[in-house]
């Protein structure tokens, strides 16, 4: 016979409250020598004062001991204090009251407006997507930017990287993107960031001119390393809750590269062996995981996901720029000569590439950019030559074509941050372009 529900859950529940207590304190970390709780879990340890306990994940677990990452730090905690796992610090709290709001890592309140009640919380896993559940963007993502829209086309659902050293011009290109793309939400997660350049960007960019379209999720530089994942947790499980809603989600993550960051320190904290450049294995791990919770769903909804990613020079070598290249669906790259030529959006268009071009571009339009393409290829490689006068015109048709046409194709891909280029407009400039030449705005 079938038990009764309230008998089954009678027998699952546990009424005994299992604690433990601090044996160690280290300068990042703490370990303890109960509960019983496993990696990712999140504990509650005695402050010892009147404040409210400090919460710590578990980075270890070994026969006698668990290590801990407390997301305040360690100042406040003393040996012997009484630790217990949290029944529910870990779930992610989402629902519509984060609509217009800008929250920490732990869904509170950074503009002063009042506490968000969350409607329902989410598994801090968030939900994978099955392989056959996913369908390969076909609807066109139009951002206004006339180099991404005419020779690198992004779809809706596409998880796209841009790719840039500092000081090239990353943060505009992505405040652009999120004012002029047509989407239903926006989820902007900054992590490692300044506290000014947050404040700075919800007041004068957000919230001035983004409504309740626009969620801000932030953990500064100055928070721990398990606050900083946990912000990409947060804004990931905002994002999938308006997806399962059936809406169009752009998730902009600033930076990949500083939750990379984040993830070594946890990992090192907890004993894992460092591998290239001290990058710990869950850090190859847990970013690929990252990607494939973005996506467009079968059954409707989608996350689109632009993810900067930084690189130490201005060489994109290191490990998380190559990692990140080979699970995303494209690439930006911005190249700090054109900044510095000032020639914005920066976007170096031989080293970028979107893998859905033959999804989104008619036969007409990849043949544009096709010829794009080339032609700024074949004056690269020849420039040696054009620029020390070595080249003498009639010598070959393909470069007298390209030196033709470059001054206008520089001038197309060159725009105002506050100028949206529509679809007609950008593909109407190609067509003369590749025509003869035209003078772009």
């Amino acid at each position: 016979m079938k038990a009764h529900p309230y008998v089954a859950a009678l027998e699952r529940a546990d009424f005994t409250l299992r604690t433990g207590a601090l044996t160690r304190i280290g300068s990042e970390y703490v370990e303890a020598d109960g509960p019983v709780a496993g990696i990712g879990d999140y504990c509650e340890i005695d402050s010892g004062g009147p404040g409210e306990p400090v919460i710590a994940e578990v980075v270890s677990v070994e026969r006698e001991r668990l290590r801990l990452m407390p997301f305040s730090g360690v100042r406040r905690l003393r040996l012997g204090a009484c630790v217990r796992k949290s029944c529910h610090a870990e779930d992610i709290p989402a629902g519509e009251r984060f609509a217009g709001r800008a929250v920490d890592a732990l869904a509170r309140p950074l503009d002063k407006g009042p506490a968000i009640l969350a409607e329902n919380h989410r598994p801090r896993a968030g939900r994978m997507l099955a392989p056959l559940d996913r369908v390969v963007a076909k609807d066109r993502l139009v951002t206004g930017i006339r180099a991404i829209d005419g020779l690198l086309p992004l779809g809706k659902g596409q998880r796209i990287g841009i790719f840039a050293a500092s000081g090239v011009g990353k943060t505009s290109l992505i405040d652009q993107v999120a004012h002029q793309v047509a989407c239903d939400r926006v989820v902007l997660c900054l992590v490692g960031e300044r506290g000014r350049e947050v404040e700075k960007l919800w007041r004068t960019h957000l919230r001035e001119r983004g409504g309740d379209k626009f969620t801000l999720v932030a953990a500064t530089a100055d928070e721990s390393a398990s606050l900083r994942v946990r912000a990409m947790d947060q804004a990931l499980g905002l994002a999938e809750h308006w997806r399962d809603k059936g809406e169009h989600v752009l998730l902009i993550v600033d930076s990949i590269t500083r939750v990379a960051l984040a993830l070594r320190e946890l990992g090192l904290a907890s004993g894992e062996p460092p591998t290239i450049r001290a990058f710990t294995p869950n850090v190859f791990s847990a970013l690929p995981k990252i990607v494939e919770r973005c996506g467009a769903a079968r059954q409707g909804g989608a996350i689109t996901a632009i993810m900067t990613v930084l690189s130490e020079t201005d060489d994109v070598d290191d490990p998380i720029v190559e990692l990140m290249k080979s699970v995303l669906d494209g690439h930006i790259v911005l190249s700090r000569p054109l900044a510095e030529k000032r020639h914005f959006p920066a976007i170096d268009i031989a080293r970028s590439v979107s893998r859905l071009t033959a999804d989104l571009f008619d036969g007409e339009e990849a043949a544009l950019a096709h010829k794009a393409h080339a032609a700024l290829a074949r004056y690269e490689e020849a420039r040696p030559m054009i620029e020390s006068g070595i080249y003498r015109p009639g010598n070959s048709a393909e470069i007298d074509r390209a030196i033709a046409w470059h001054p206008e194709l520089i001038a197309f891909l060159q725009q105002r941050p506050d100028h949206a280029s529509p679809p007609e407009e950008t593909r109407a400039m190609l067509e003369r372009i590749c025509a003869g030449g035209v003078h772009a705005r």
